[in-house]
């Protein structure tokens, strides 16, 4: 049976540092600020902005959210974070995903200041990112995986590993950060996507497999190599007749099929979404000691 990689308890490492950090602030008068901005009432939207504000709270952050009405045009959303980026008491900026048609979400993510872009999707910070320079944030789910990875001591010099799916937001940040010559990456890298062929042939000779592709439990044991480090990025709804919803969540992992074969294998709940507000928050923390330098 594999080992479960518990990304709650990773997580919560991971906000006490934050928190040690945060405390350090305030003996010099600062308190990191993050600012959530929500166009139109998207229920997921809803749940996770809420998720993350919450435990910004508990962290000591100064945090508000911005909720904007799904008739806002792209002019007025721009305005709005111009007026945020000159405000020094936000030291980060999280506009949240899905935006409304027709938004161009890449033109909303290039307007906010990459010094306070703790969401790492600034064309600024994903360069940085794929040239290797420190200096960039990294985008928050890749991140955190990549904390999973270490914290869980996993191989990462060396190894095979095969990404499914080429997302701006997941794959090919993922990509970017195992590639890089560093101690714990030098991974040798495949991104699989839709135009792949054996697409099952990758995935059985990958070290570490990281699935985000949103197909609901997509990866089969017949696709796992024995021993594999498997992490589920997915989260997918899917039928459920007998729940009170009609729906359950599931992500892009048969759990119960992989897991006996894994070596290292994440719970969907608990593995990879608590650390997307982990590192969302340490980055945050990040951007206030870099504005009060």
């Amino acid at each position: 049976m594999s080992v479960i990689i518990d990304g709650r308890a990773i997580a919560q490492q991971i906000h006490a540092e934050t928190a040690a950090r945060v405390a350090t602030l305030k003996t010099r008068g600062i308190q990191p600020g993050l600012v959530f901005v929500r166009v139109g009432e998207d229920p997921s939207s809803q749940v996770y902005v809420g998720m993350k504000e919450k435990k910004s709270a508990e962290l000591g952050f100064r945090s508000t959210t911005l909720v904007l009405p799904a008739t806002t045009s792209e002019a007025e959303l721009l305005a709005r974070i111009d007026a945020l980026n000159a405000d020094p008491q936000w030291h980060g900026i999280l506009v949240q995903a899905p935006l409304p048609h027709p938004i161009n979400a890449a033109t909303v993510y290039a307007r906010v200041d990459p010094e306070k872009d703790v969401d790492g999707f600034h064309p600024l910070n994903v360069g940085k990112l794929l040239l290797g320079d420190s200096d960039g944030f990294v985008p928050c789910t890749p991140g955190g995986i990549h904390e999973l990875l270490i914290r869980s001591e996993v191989p990462i010099p060396g190894a095979e590993v095969v990404i499914l799916g080429r997302g701006n937001i997941v794959g090919k940040p993922m990509a970017s950060i195992l590639v890089q010559k560093g101690r714990h990456a030098n991974a040798t890298v495949t991104v699989v996507h839709s135009g792949s062929r054996d697409v099952a042939e990758h995935c059985r000779r990958a070290d570490i497999l990281i699935a985000a592709m949103g197909v609901p439990e997509f990866v089969r044991a017949s696709m796992v190599k024995p021993g594999a480090t498997v992490i589920d990025v997915g989260v997918n709804r899917v039928p459920s007749p007998g729940s009170t919803t009609g729906t359950r969540l599931v992500g892009d992992v048969a759990f119960a099929e992989v897991a006996p074969i894994a070596g290292w294998i994440t719970p969907n709940p608990g593995g990879v979404g608590p650390m997307t507000i982990a590192m969302l928050l340490s980055n945050t923390t990040r951007a206030a000691e870099r504005a009060t330098r």
